[in-house]
This record gives structure tokens, sequence and C-alpha cells, in this order.
């Protein structure tokens, strides 16, 4: 098996998926090769034109593309339907099936956190989405400077979260980041963090981001943004070779043991 695998977003210069899954190919036994791409609209649509040609063996997709990619599928599984956003694509049956491997990989590592209390979602985007769907049985709120983007989103996964506005904190409720903010050193606003029971953030960068090391310094529980790329990437890889995703050689691979 040759596998030609691409990550598609807009910053992508700090990704480790390459690193990652080429660690992933060479551990498995396989030849090929993993690559981060930047793109805008059209290079996405030029990607699933490549896929579709057999030029291409999967796609990995990032911010902000998510919901492009969704809509670029001729199938979806259930809960990336739901979500409207995928990050994993592939090739089967002759068509073109996209998953979001974001929400199982959220589910993998949430037994960090209390098995009940509030949640809440930073954002509006395809991330925020894929939590949303992830959590919907919990107490969910969702906040962004948008607030009408939060609402169109609740609205088209059919939940109900308590929408709050930007930088209000909702106290003990695990913060699930959902932005870039974070992956320059960026904060989080203050009362978001301080008043947080725990945090998962999807950002990461060249180390722990602000939110994540506050919270550790508290010894709140926290599960940064490397660690859930390990989760979703395991289940992408698994989705593209049809092997169970060699863990410890991913995790060397970003010095994550």
């Amino acid at each position: 098996m040759n596998l030609e695998l691409v990550l598609l977003g807009d910053p992508v210069e700090h990704s480790l998926s390459p690193a990652i899954h080429n660690a992933a190919i060479a551990a498995s036994g396989l030849s090929g090769t993993y690559a981060a791409r930047r793109v805008d609209e059209e290079g996405v649509v030029t990607a699933f034109a490549e896929l579709r040609s057999g030029r291409l063996s999967g796609l990995n997709v990032t911010m902000p593309h998510k919901v492009l990619a969704a809509k670029l599928c001729d199938r979806l599984d259930s809960d990336a339907e739901r979500a409207g956003s995928v990050n994993t694509v592939y090739m089967a049956d002759g068509e073109v099936q996209g998953l979001s491997t974001d929400i199982g990989g959220i589910r993998d590592v949430w037994s960090a956190f209390p098995p009940s209390g509030p949640v809440l979602v930073i954002g509006a985007g395809g991330a925020a989405a894929a939590a949303c769907v992830a959590l919907g049985d919990r107490a969910l709120y969702a906040a962004a400077r948008r607030p009408g983007t939060v609402r169109d989103m609740a609205t088209r996964l059919g939940l109900e979260p308590g929408v709050i506005g930007w930088g209000v904190p909702v106290v003990g409720a695990v913060v699930v980041n959902c932005t870039p903010l974070g992956m320059r050193g960026e904060e989080l606003p203050e009362g978001v963090v301080a008043l947080a029971g725990g945090i998962l953030d999807m950002a990461y960068g060249s180390g722990t981001t602000p939110a994540v090391e506050k919270l550790q310094k508290r010894g709140e529980p926290t599960v940064s943004g490397l660690d859930l790329l390990l989760a979703q990437a395991a289940r992408s890889f698994s989705v593209w070779t049809g092997l169970p995703a060699p863990l410890k050689a991913m995790r060397a691979a970003v010095g994550n043991p």
C-alpha cells in the first residue's frame, strides 16, 4: 500500500500531523507520505479532485475548511452529517466519504474530566460543531465573538446550548476552546479561564497554551490540543489503512510518550 495523504488548512505551518502520520506509515511497514498544504477554498476543491482521480489516498482538513469539506463529500457518517463538518476524507465504493474524527477523538479523551457538570464551548465553526455533537448530553453553553453564529450553529445541530456573551464565564465549566486562540500564545478571556473547572484546548503551538498552563498550575484537569490531535489522528489512520494505529510511534514522533 502506497499512501499519498495531505492536510488541508490555513495556517498549517505549525501542524504536527505530518510528523505523526509519517511515523505511523513507517511503523506500520507502509510506503508513502503525508504532507501539509496551506490552501484557500479553491485549493480544497483541487485536492478533492485529486482524491477522486486516485492521485491522493486521503485527506485531513483543519481550520477554516471543515464545513466546506463536508459540503464537497458525497456521503457523511451520521455524526459528521449532524455537525456539518468533517476533518477526515477518503474514497469508498466510488464515493468521497467524510467523517469527523474530532467527534470521536473528543469522546476518547473526555475521561480526563468529571462525568457531569457544565461545558463551555468557545467558537462557532466546524470544530465547535463537532464538540457540541460529541458532548450534546452535557449542560452546554456556547460563546463566540459574533453571537448570531452560535445561534445558527445550535439551530443546525438541533441543540439548545445556553448562548452567552464573549468572555462571560460559566463557573466550574470545562472549557472547550475551538478557536485558534493560544496557537501563538494568545490568551483566552481571563474570566473564562479563572472560573473554569478544566479545559480541552483544541489549539496547540510550539508549547503549552496559556490557558492549559494556568489550569494545570491550579490542578484542574486539562487536555491539550496535541492530546486531541493524537486521538483523532489514530482514528484517521485506521480509516485510511484498515490497520490499528501505532500509537507509541505516533506519540514518540512529537515527544508525547
